[in-house]
């Protein structure tokens, strides 16, 4: 009798304990931090296979740190560097031009935006804008002139023929 009541004077306390102690005892389930997530870099064979062992505790080399991805993350660095992983496409590269692209593009393009007064649906539509509307039509004015013209033969309420 003195084992169940110490038994349940035990599960008693132990229910009351704060969540700090539940969590030292085990007893929360907690989900993992999705922030804290880091990604690995991919397993790759190397072209060269001379290369030496890795070095026990040393940094990977294409792995990136933390603060590398955040950089890029936030401000789009490339890490590739010049001659880096692209080295091998050189010729192609020169083929297309790179080289003799603008370092100052973005600033080219915003300026051009910026002259641009259309709206984003006339840009896409090619379209010319509502530069050239002129003013907007009088109804009775127009009506009148399409007369005088023999473009409409006059349309009085007695001349409209009833069914």
């Amino acid at each position: 009798m003195k084992k169940i009541v110490c038994m349940a004077s035990a599960v008693l306390v132990l229910s009351a304990c704060s969540n700090e102690t539940k969590e030292n005892l085990g007893l929360v389930n907690t989900a993992p931090d999705e922030f804290a997530v880091v990604t690995r870099a991919p397993l790759s064979v190397p072209p060269d296979y001379a290369l030496r062992p890795p070095m026990p505790g040393a940094s990977r080399p294409m792995e990136m740190s933390t603060q590398q991805q955040a950089r890029k993350t936030v401000f789009g660095e490339s890490d590739v560097a010049p001659g880096g992983a692209y080295a091998d496409n050189s010729g192609f590269l020169n083929k297309v031009g790179v080289q003799d692209a603008d370092p100052n593009i973005r600033r080219v393009v915003d300026t051009e935006e910026a002259k641009d007064t259309r709206t984003t649906a006339e840009r896409l539509l090619f379209m010319k804008g509502n530069k050239d509307k002129g003013e907007p039509l009088n109804p009775d004015e127009e009506m009148q002139r399409l007369r005088q013209e023999g473009v409409v033969k006059n349309t009085t309420p007695q001349n409209i023929p009833s069914e």
